[in-house]
């Protein structure tokens, strides 16, 4: 070694990583340290586990998942923002020569912001009933009116039910039902001068099946329902064009959804989804007899979410929504709280 110091000390170099594995191995087998620091990287009582915690977030993402045991009573405080924007064409041609007359491109936008607070019940183990309660705030901006409205919007009693007993190994069946009232202010009765419809003005109900299976760390959910629209009668609202409308019978629809959530961690999940809903066209009679069609509307909306646990009781959802469709909200966000009682 004294003739070749330098091969010496590469030497020594290339056997340090050995001797330090080495060192560090034995020291890991007796070091209280270590131990303790292994034990804390364990799930705790009290925590949250992968399972329950997908769970409350398909809870949040779709309120057809989640049951309560029989006498439980739980809260949910959903905050929701909805933007709407279209540019319309507004073009007038001359019956006696044909020229246009009037050309001009309107833009409508509406902002709502929806507070809900819906309350669930556990009639029994596998039967669930819910109250929501929805406080609308809506600005539009269009070219006959520009201003804010507040009111109570459309309440809705809604129930689920399991058929079958849950088993981990299994898909989840859940059947779904409800009613929505006209309890908001009627786009059918407001003055499209003076103010902005919080409600659709008719009553509702809705059926519905979904599945959900939960793969740890996944969990796979999918829906399909179907609403029935009471026609709204006895309506005077006079139209721009000086025509009164009397009766509205809106179409039925059909919508289906699908998508996944994904836990990061014992505190953090993600969620995909997407919905599309299909509603026949709307039919409107006026005084004088006439009736008028809408077209059919299909809107498709596209959901990514995130669950975060801020406490091993409590889990905050944000959601944001993209429209895929020209009948589709072009953005939505919503944040999902549980409220304690």
């Amino acid at each position: 070694m004294k003739k070749y110091p330098l091969l010496g000390v590469i030497a020594a170099a290339l056997s340090l990583p050995v001797h330090a594995q080495q060192t560090g191995t034995e020291a890991s087998a007796g070091a209280p340290g270590t131990a303790a620091a292994r034990e804390a990287l364990k799930q705790q009582e009290g925590d949250t586990d992968q399972t329950t915690l997908l769970k409350q977030t398909l809870t949040a993402v779709d309120k057809q998942y989640s049951l309560l045991k029989r006498g439980k009573l739980a809260a949910t405080y959903d905050l929701g923002y909805t933007y709407i924007g279209q540019d319309k064409i507004n073009a007038n041609f001359s019956k006696d020569t044909g020229t246009l007359t009037l050309f001009n491109i309107e833009n409508d936008s509406s902002h709502t912001i929806t507070n809900t607070l819906t309350v669930d019940y556990g009639v029994r183990d596998n039967l669930t009933a819910s109250l929501s309660l929805p406080i609308m705030s809506k600005y539009s901006e269009n070219p006959s009116f520009s201003g804010l409205s507040h009111s109570l919007g459309d309440i809705g009693i809604n129930a689920r039910f399991q058929p079958f007993e849950v088993q981990r190994s299994k898909p989840q069946l859940t059947l779904t039902g409800g009613v929505r009232l006209p309890t908001g202010r009627s786009p059918f009765k407001v003055d499209a001068n003076q103010g902005v419809a919080t409600g659709s003005g008719y009553t509702s109900f809705t059926g519905g099946v979904s599945l959900n299976h939960v793969i740890d760390p996944v969990a796979l959910f999918g829906n399909i329902s179907y609403t029935y629209n009471l026609p709204a009668k006895h309506l005077s609202q006079i139209r721009s064009d000086g025509s009164i409308l009397k009766k509205v019978a809106p179409g039925n629809s059909f919508g289906f959804g699908l998508g996944f959530a994904y836990a990061l961690s014992y505190d953090i999940t993600t969620s995909f989804s997407i919905s599309e809903s299909i509603s026949s066209p709307t039919k409107l009679t006026f005084a004088d007899g006439t009736t008028s069609k809408t077209k059919l509307q299909t809107g498709g909306v596209m959901s990514f979410g995130l669950g975060v646990r801020v406490s091993p009781k409590t889990t905050v959802n944000l959601t944001a929504g993209i429209g895929l469709t020209a009948d589709s909200p072009n953005f939505t966000l919503g944040l999902s709280l549980p409220v304690e009682f």
